[in-house]
């Protein structure tokens, strides 16, 4: 939960020039401030669990939306659901006066374990541009196919509804919602094919944005966010688990050499996304507590998160807590009394309509803030106080910055204090040794980025190739 503390704070010095500030503190600690969003509010009750529910009976109705499946048949197979997809997209964008531009982003597939023969994996795209900055994306992500037993298996029933027709109903869900909104950056609505046969959806789409050269500062992957009775016989729809990775897969020999004597393991761009995520939770959907796991995905497996994580994007994956696998890639069968298999029986749509929620509230408050800033630097070594610097955002919403530090040993930013429109601000007696530190962006709503830890292994830009 979002630690709120409070403590006497005693200004000793405060000297406000153009470009720095320098703050004296004879306590360690000071209240989180933040301004509550009235809009934000209104975009997590606009999401329906009806609408959800119809989204992922539509996809169950087509019997399987694997990989391999019919792409002709107008009711059977992946070709059908994606057309009924984009259909939905387009449906969206004519309400929204044409606010949508929707896309297919494919590639032909060969000679994969999964994929032996040559397949079409297309991933079906909607851009809600934005009004200032619209090559600055936040992306919500869900996968169009399904699966059953054998992951080879292309003709069999697999209603897949949990995995993954929750996620990508969330997704037409939030285009929705957030389609009635102009927003500063771009929304990526993204619904992705090939999970199932190795992540290929989530590549093509990822290596399409490097040569597109989005700026992309978060990626939000929906993988099964229906679930509320787990295989452990606990049911539960109070909470739900944020993924993240730790250092990025491409962090380089020599940045691993600076990151051991400076930190940074628990505070790449992924970890802070998932801490926004996390108090977007707490701040705006009633009754849900999200839970930060510190790994990659769940214990050996994977999703469609990972292939950004592997170019550099920070990526998270959000879903259920408690998984039941009976239900996941499985025949439909009954044995021993036991039933098997991915129905929409096993879907609580209420609770798909909160994690729906939870996300869009992310998207639109990441859309509307501004970009999370670049080049943040700490310096403080054997001295008694630790000065940040940053490259001010040349646009036209920053109005201020806002610094975030808290005691290593914690999940969430404790303490914070906003330094306002400038480029390097200094904590005396707050010591660097004990405590963690970042930068976020606000504008002049009171809406902040995501915080950015100082050095590369923070960073939310992206180096295009």
């Amino acid at each position: 939960m979002f630690n709120r503390m409070t403590s006497k704070v005693t200004i000793l010095n405060y000297t406000l020039a153009l470009s720095s500030l320098f703050i004296t503190t004879s306590a360690l600690s000071e209240q989180l401030n933040y301004q509550d969003q009235e809009k934000l509010h209104r975009i997590a009750d606009a999401v329906s669990a009806k609408r959800i529910e119809n989204d992922i009976q539509s996809l169950v109705n087509f019997g399987t939306r694997h990989t391999l499946s019919d792409t002709r048949s107008s009711t059977r197979g992946i070709g059908a659901a994606r057309r009924w997809i984009k259909a939905e997209f387009e449906k969206i964008s004519k309400q929204c006066g044409g606010c949508l531009q929707v896309i297919e982003v494919k590639e032909t597939i060969s000679g994969e374990k999964r994929i032996p023969t040559p397949v079409e994996v297309v991933n079906i795209i909607a851009i809600q541009r934005g009004t200032s900055e619209p090559n600055r994306m936040v992306v919500m992500s869900g996968d169009i196919d399904s699966r059953v037993s054998d992951v080879m298996d292309f003709t069999s029933d697999s209603p897949g509804a949990n995995d993954n027709a929750s996620g990508v109903a969330g997704v037409l869900e939030s285009a929705r919602v957030l389609s009635q909104y102009k927003f500063n950056g771009s929304i990526v609505y993204a619904t992705l094919s090939g999970e199932e046969q190795g992540l290929f959806g989530g590549k093509i789409l990822a290596e399409y944005a490097n040569k597109q050269r989005w700026q992309i500062h978060g990626v939000l992957n929906n993988d099964m966010i229906g679930n509320i009775t787990g295989i452990n016989g606990v049911t539960d729809n109070t909470t739900a688990r944020i993924f993240s990775e730790g250092t990025r897969v491409i962090e380089t020999k020599e940045q691993a050499h600076k990151r051991r004597f400076t930190g940074g393991e628990v505070d790449s761009a992924s970890r802070n996304l998932a801490r926004y995520i996390d108090t977007i939770a707490d701040r705006y959907i009633p009754n849900l507590d999200t839970l930060l796991v510190y790994r990659l995905d769940r214990f050996g497996r994977g999703g469609h998160h990972r292939p950004f994580n592997d170019m550099g994007y920070a990526a998270v994956r959000v879903m259920e807590t408690n998984e039941n696998y009976n239900h996941q890639h499985q025949d439909l069968r009954t044995e021993e009394g036991v039933v098997y298999g991915d129905t929409i029986k096993g879907v609580d749509f209420d609770y798909t309509a909160k994690l729906t929620a939870l996300n869009a509230v992310s998207l639109a408050s990441m859309a509307w803030a501004p970009a999370p800033p670049k080049a943040v630097t700490i310096s403080g070594a054997v001295q008694a106080s630790t000065t940040l610097k940053w490259q001010k955002n040349q646009d036209r919403t920053t109005t201020g910055y806002r610094i975030y530090w808290r005691y290593t040993s914690e999940p969430q930013w404790q303490f914070s204090r906003y330094v306002g429109d400038v480029s390097e601000a200094t904590l005396t007696n707050v010591v660097i040794d004990n405590y963690y530190f970042g930068v976020a962006t606000v504008n002049k709503e009171g809406l902040e980025s995501p915080v950015v830890f100082p050095g590369d292994v923070g960073a939310f830009e992206h180096v295009n190739k």
